[in-house]
């Protein structure tokens, strides 16, 4: 073929047009109307949540934190309590200590926070000997640990446990303070 005969018959061709009436019907529109609509919806659609989704996201949220905090107020409790275990156990220490050196248990803890040091008689027992740096105290404020010796040879400390039931009576007394004194350790 020629050139010039491909031109030719590119040019024969006339393009087709489809004549398109639509036919409404009531409540319907229009076939143009429709496509114009979903353009319309699909440029306006925005990338986000509803706040519907939002508070819902938001409530589960807050029940599980809520379900948390009643599941972890147990475990404080019993940290807390064996805080107050090991506290004891540190008195009881550095009371042995004492008595090691100085033949008697004390006839009085120390205040809280103060240092628990020897009393100068015998020799052994020296005012610069320390046991016990800081006598802890009960972590929360209006509970103490009370410590009574019973005998120059016998001692008996007692705190108020969270997990504890009953009372125990130290040297007469089942005060812990504010609270009621549940757990008691005497000497060895």
């Amino acid at each position: 073929m020629q050139p010039n005969m491909c031109y030719g018959l590119i040019r024969k061709i006339q393009p087709i047009t489809l004549s398109f009436v639509p036919t409404e019907k009531p409540g319907q529109q229009p076939p143009h109307r429709v496509a114009q609509t979903v353009r319309y919806k699909l440029f306006m659609k925005k990338n986000g949540f509803t706040l519907i989704e939002l508070l819902v996201v938001i409530s589960i949220i807050a029940v599980l934190a809520g379900l948390s905090l009643f599941a972890l107020q147990g475990a404080r409790e019993s940290a807390r309590d064996a805080r107050r275990k090991a506290d004891l156990e540190q008195i009881r220490s550095a009371i042995e200590l004492y008595k090691a050196d100085c033949g008697d248990y004390p006839a009085s803890l120390p205040a809280v926070g103060s240092s628990l040091v020897g009393d100068g008689s015998p020799s052994a027992c020296s005012a610069s000997n320390t046991y016990i740096a800081a006598v802890p105290g009960d972590i929360i404020p209006g509970r103490a640990y009370l410590y009574s010796r019973t005998a120059a040879t016998t001692y008996e400390l007692c705190a108020s446990l969270e997990g504890g039931s009953g009372s125990v009576a130290c040297g007469g007394s089942s005060s812990c303070d504010t609270a009621t004194c549940n757990y008691k350790v005497i000497n060895p």
